[in-house]
């Protein structure tokens, strides 16, 4: 059943798509099941840690999150929301396929709680800690039409544009 399929391409930089907020799901269906394994399959071909389906240009609010040492543990989410923060922060480094060629260093809760429907439709609440909460707080911002290097004082947000734009010439 797993047949090599190739996912849609990323959205890049600056496409007013990756702007607007992410429609919520209604219900998951079979439809948004395969939307999901097809960003699993984008986010292991980056090779990356988490994926928003507004990364692709899928205007819906799902997510995808693997931090895991082994692969093959990703979390499918959808309409993902922080319930609960911690006052303690971790930097990690963060980038984008959405920006390709350019990270930084981002500070964000170490630890979250998040509510989500999962894989069958049902509510489901997940602690999530270290990396994984990086990046399911990262993909939450893509669904919010937020970029990370927003979360970037002015300067060197413009210094990490300019960067970007530089490698693209």
């Amino acid at each position: 059943m797993s047949a090599v399929r190739s996912h849609r391409p990323f959205v890049i930089w600056p496409d007013k798509r990756l702007r607007t907020p992410a429609a919520p799901v209604e219900e998951v269906t079979d439809e948004i099941r395969a939307i999901w394994d097809e960003m699993i399959e984008a986010m292991e071909a980056m090779p990356g840690v988490g994926l928003a389906a507004v990364q692709l240009g899928i205007p819906l609010a799902l997510a995808v999150v693997d931090a895991s040492e082994a692969r093959g543990q990703a979390v499918r989410m959808a309409n993902p929301q922080i319930l609960h923060a911690s006052t303690r922060l971790s930097a990690h480094e963060e980038a984008s396929p959405n920006l390709p060629g350019v990270s930084a260093t981002i500070k964000r809760p170490r630890a979250v709680t998040v509510g989500f429907l999962n894989a069958e439709g049902e509510a489901e609440e997940r602690d999530f800690v270290g990396l994984w909460a990086t990046s399911v707080q990262h993909q939450i911002d893509h669904l919010a039409g937020r970029m990370y290097f927003d979360r970037l004082s002015r300067l060197k947000r413009d210094m990490l544009l300019r960067k970007w734009q530089k490698g693209r010439n």
